[in-house]
């Protein structure tokens, strides 16, 4: 029993015995319980709680192997009784809940089962979601989680990550405590006031950091014991909410000005006090008046992301550095029209000017001038400065006053359109013809989430383009065929970007992030697009190869903090992209002793 014990830490937090120092990767943190591909041999001990219960085993979600116990670890650790006396593979029970997955009609019950399979078997969940990639992603990440947070009350069983709301103020620091893990690598955190296209859902927020940080283990490879998702309830503007039975939120008004400050500051304070300088935190759906402005405060004195600015603009620079292959020309020699000024618009049109200014070395004043952006108000121009929030500011140019989009396009003349307006169906049929008669191939990018917000359908742009733009969307799309053509629409998501972003971050133990490590990978993801998929129109990567895409990604945007000397973990790994995979979590059960 002795030997045994020595496998228990005080306060019930498991660990592996005989780890080699040479194993402790991933920015410097042990890997604790045997989550990386570099330490999938060795042998891990499954105690948690208690020494002698297989009960208590068979319910941790991280130890849980159901009927793939084998014999010998039945007999080992007090499971014998407890499971049917069957054993079979993970890749047996991998290939039966794909078959049950499948039975279900509708999206939202898929969704609830893959977070059931989370909760129960962690490792069977990520070997899904990382196997089945295509099929699974618009099922835990948009469009489907869109309506799991609009219901995320209703469908609430059980509590996944830290809710923080105002009742907690002055007491940040012991809620953070009260998570079991201490070894953070990557926070997701949201106010819930701008989930995806769908406005303010409050705490039901709390589906996308969950979401996120699935996917930053599936296809960033970043192991799931060291991600934490957060949602800091400051109250909800949403009468339906707040009218609801069954909202798990703060019935009340939104928090705002000072009294929001202080309680986010009390947050970033505590978390860099509770996990230290290198846990990433990413920023996920603020509103864009908050969102600019945590950017802009806590960029210089915290790891900080945001996906919706800064995620959403490196996937879609790549995609059009891609495109350029397609098209011809280089970036400064196109022209760029926006329909959306918010924080996705504005922070792809920055890091656009960005890459153009460093390709030309011309000022990024300069550069911007190639950029035009519609709102709500019509082109943003420099007669309305005054009145622009001032993430706007910078776009308004010399042009008399257009009211909307089709004339905003006749005179602009853009040889890219670019959608990130939150709102359906605005790429009309008379815009999409407009572009497409001065463009060989127009570009037409309609990125806004989930699907029923896209601003134009694969369909409607190859058959106004008469199949000529090249096309990508945010969310996912069938193939449209056309004139006997088969159209495959890219898909401009994040999901390329931020999981190989952190995997990078985190592996080299960086500092803070800068814009350089953005545009590194931009250019990693640009260079993961093949020629075969260019032929069928695509300006992306399949996501069948999304571990291989963010390894590359990860080994980029290292390199580029070791340039910068932002990355503090020594010495720099000789071998990048090998190490970058060496890092990465693998759902592979493991053999316990």
């Amino acid at each position: 029993m002795e030997s045994t014990m020595k496998g228990v830490r005080g306060g019930g937090a498991p660990c592996v015995l005989d780890m080699d120092d040479a194993a402790t990767v991933g920015g410097g943190v042990e890997d604790t319980y045997g989550e990386d591909r570099a330490t999938e041999e060795q042998l891990v001990t499954p105690w948690t709680v208690s020494v002698a219960s297989g009960y208590n085993l068979l319910r941790d979600p991280r130890y849980n192997k159901g009927l793939a116990f084998t014999e010998k670890e039945r007999e080992t650790h007090y499971l014998r009784g407890l499971l049917p006396p069957t054993v079979i593979s993970q890749e047996l029970q991998e290939r039966k809940i794909m078959h049950n997955i499948r039975q279900y009609q509708l999206p939202l019950q898929r969704y609830m089962a893959m977070m059931d399979l989370q909760e129960g078997n962690e490792r069977l969940f990520y070997k899904l979601l990382i196997d089945n990639v295509e099929e699974l992603l618009p099922i835990v990440y948009t469009p489907t989680v869109g309506e799991a947070c609009q219901k995320y009350g209703s469908i609430f069983s059980r509590p996944q990550g830290l809710y923080i709301s105002l009742k907690e103020k002055g007491k940040i620091l012991e809620v953070l405590k009260n998570w079991p893990e201490r070894s953070i690598q990557v926070i997701v955190v949201t106010d819930g006031e701008r989930i995806l296209g769908l406005g303010d859902l409050g705490c039901q927020g709390m589906g996308i950091p969950v979401g996120k940080l699935s996917l930053y283990t599936a296809l960033g490879g970043v192991r799931p014991s060291a991600c934490l998702p957060i949602t800091l309830d400051v109250g909800t503007n949403n009468e339906q909410l707040l009218n609801d039975e069954f909202y798990i939120g703060l019935r009340q008004r939104r928090a705002t000005g000072q009294e929001y400050a202080d309680f986010v500051h009390e947050f970033m304070s505590a978390v860099k006090q509770n996990y230290g300088e290198k846990v990433l935190i990413q920023f996920e759906d603020f509103a864009n008046h908050n969102a600019f402005d945590l950017l802009a405060r806590y960029g210089t004195t915290h790891l900080v992301f945001n996906d919706d600015i800064q995620g959403t603009a490196s996937v879609v620079l790549a995609g059009l550095v891609a495109a350029l292959r397609l098209v011809g020309g280089t970036l400064a020699e196109h022209t760029y029209l926006f329909l959306g000024a918010g924080e996705a618009g504005t922070g792809i049109a920055e890091l656009i000017a960005l890459e153009m200014s460093r390709q030309t070395k011309t000022p990024i004043e300069e550069c911007r001038k190639k950029i035009w952006l519609v709102d709500s108000k019509g082109l943003i121009v420099s007669k309305r400065k005054e009145s622009l929030q001032h993430f706007k500011k910078p776009w308004a140019h010399e042009h008399e006053h257009v009211d909307n989009l089709l004339d905003a396009v006749n005179t602009i003349k853009p040889t890219v359109l670019i959608g990130t307006s939150g709102k359906g169906q605005t790429f009309t049929q008379e815009v999409v013809e407009a572009i497409s008669s001065f463009n060989e191939m127009p570009i037409i990018l309609a990125l806004s989430n989930p699907t029923s917000q896209a601003e134009c359908t694969a369909e409607q742009a190859y058959t106004w383009s008469k199949g000529r733009a090249v096309f990508a969307t945010g969310s996912p799309f069938d193939p449209v065929e056309y004139n006997g053509k088969i159209h495959v629409p890219g898909q401009a998501n994040n999901a390329y970007i931020f999981p190989g972003f952190g995997l990078g971050v985190v592996m080299s133990g960086a500092i803070r992030v800068h814009d350089d490590m953005l545009l590194a990978a931009s250019e990693a993801l640009a260079q993961q697009v093949t020629q075969e998929n260019f032929e069928k129109g695509l300006i992306y990567p399949p996501f069948s190869n999304i571990r291989k895409i963010s390894a590359h990604i990860a080994a980029n945007v290292a390199a580029k903090a070791y340039e910068l000397g932002l990355a503090s973990r020594r010495p720099r790994p000789k071998d990048l992209v090998k190490y970058a995979e060496s890092c990465m979590y693998s759902p592979i059960y493991r053999n316990y002793r």
